[in-house]
């Protein structure tokens, strides 16, 4: 008797086990798709010469010929073409290629820049605008004229002088309190 009993005690135990799964529970799913748009980090280097003969300012391309002594207008700005504020450092790399058959080390210290030390500040190697720059906001420049020492002798006669100027901005939210706490520079070319 006691096996029949611990036999019908198993069927129900597996007759119950055998309903429990196939029985239907109610569910439900519900999918939230969020889109969030980044903001973004863009600027445009602007380089300006002197006013051409309209009277507007034109953009400073191609070669000049100069003379020791001279002095061009070349006016550098960074303007803020994307969304977010920025922090803008600039570089301002200067080299001179001496012409065919001339020996010698040239001088880049004959290159001179009339340095805005008001709006930019130097540090390392590069020049940091003192603020950030907001978007559709313009610097002030950098610099506005190129001068080349009189002292220039026969060893620069035909030579080129090379004035490579790399702006750099990386955002401002979450990214320090000044310019030179900032992280996330590009890295330099």
């Amino acid at each position: 008797m006691k096996k029949k009993i611990l036999i019908c005690a198993v069927i129900i135990a597996l007759l119950s086990v055998a309903a429990y799964g196939t029985s239907a529970f109610f569910s439900h799913t519900q999918k939230a798709t969020n889109v969030i748009t980044t903001g973004n980090v863009k600027i445009e280097l602007q380089e300006i010469s002197a006013s051409n003969a309209n009277g507007g300012a034109t953009p400073l391309e191609g070669e000049i010929s100069v003379l020791p002594g001279a002095e061009i207008t070349k006016t550098v700005k960074v303007k803020n073409v994307g969304s977010n504020s920025a922090w803008i450092r600039l570089s301002v790399d200067t080299a001179f290629l001496l012409a065919d058959g001339v020996s010698g080390t040239p001088d880049t210290s004959l290159i001179k820049f009339d340095l805005n030390t008001k709006n930019w500040t130097e540090k390392d190697g590069y020049y940091y605008y003192n603020t950030s720059l907001e978007p559709g906001e313009t610097t002030e420049p950098l610099f506005t004229h190129v001068s080349f020492a009189p002292s220039m002798d026969n060893t620069y006669q035909n030579s080129k002088a090379l004035i490579d100027i790399t702006a750099y901005a990386t955002q401002k939210a979450h990214n320090g309190s000044s310019v030179f706490e900032a992280a996330g520079w590009p890295a330099a070319d």
